[in-house]
């Protein structure tokens, strides 16, 4: 009797990418661009009906315009980050600095600005999708499994696999780039970690990023900690050198 012939490999689902914008041109080129490259596209041309499906039935990422009426996008970020820590990237103008600093505090994990190439954008959305998945690696098993590895330092515990973060027992909500920062100054308490040492550690090489996502990134994350206890300060700027991670 002939052998019965291997499982075919299972293949991944293709992953989910929203395109919320009002400018129908720009969804229409954008989604037939990540078709091409192998995305599922879901195109929302209102912030409100884009904030209900993104909550309803969340994608894998968000591609997210500023400029729009009715809710514009930093208005539907903000709601979006009072439930969910989906990831976020925003796309302005030139002339649009302030939102972009306001984006990245209120939670965004990137932004691009207009008019951008296809291949950058592609780049980006691999580059957060892959630290995603890394933080949501937790694998689920019906027998008795390794536990997870927690990083404790002090009042801050982090779970890696299972993406969570407590200070003081209080849990903290963060994005997958404010996880990959904190995570890489817990590491090593009192290590001066330098901007560009940072972007290594949650960018891929393919993606750059400037002085100022990283400390807008930063800034949020600080805002968040004090949410939970107003004495926060263990995350400290040395000037000139970067940020360090200090809880005695």
């Amino acid at each position: 009797m002939a052998d019965s012939p291997a499982p075919a490999p299972e293949v991944p689902a293709p992953q989910v990418i929203a395109l919320v914008d009002d400018d129908r041109n720009i969804l229409t080129t954008v989604s037939i661009g990540l078709q091409a490259e192998g995305f599922i596209t879901r195109v929302y041309s209102d912030g409100v009906a884009a904030l209900k499906a993104l909550l309803e039935n969340p994608p894998d990422l968000a591609v997210c315009d500023i400029k729009m009426p009715s809710m514009d996008g930093l208005q539907l970020l903000q709601k979006l980050r009072e439930k969910s820590a989906l990831p976020v990237i925003f796309l302005t103008s030139k002339d649009e600095e302030p939102d972009e600093a306001l984006g990245l505090a209120l939670g965004a994990d990137d932004y691009i600005t207009k008019p951008f190439s296809q291949r950058l954008l592609v780049a980006r959305i691999r580059a957060i999708l892959r630290r995603s998945e890394l933080a949501r690696s937790d694998a689920v098993s019906d027998t008795a499994s390794e536990p997870s590895e927690e990083l404790a330092r002090g009042r801050l515990v982090m779970d890696p696999a299972r993406h969570q973060v407590t200070w003081q027992g209080e849990p903290v909500s963060l994005t997958v780039t404010e996880f990959l920062l904190l995570e890489a100054l817990a590491t090593r308490p009192g290590v001066i970690k330098n901007r560009n040492q940072l972007m290594d550690a949650a960018y891929s090489d393919d993606v750059f990023v400037d002085d100022r996502t990283i400390d807008s990134h930063i800034k949020r994350l600080r805002r968040k900690f004090r949410a939970v206890d107003p004495q926060f300060s263990a995350i400290e700027t040395l000037y000139g050198a970067g940020y360090s991670f200090t809880d005695g």
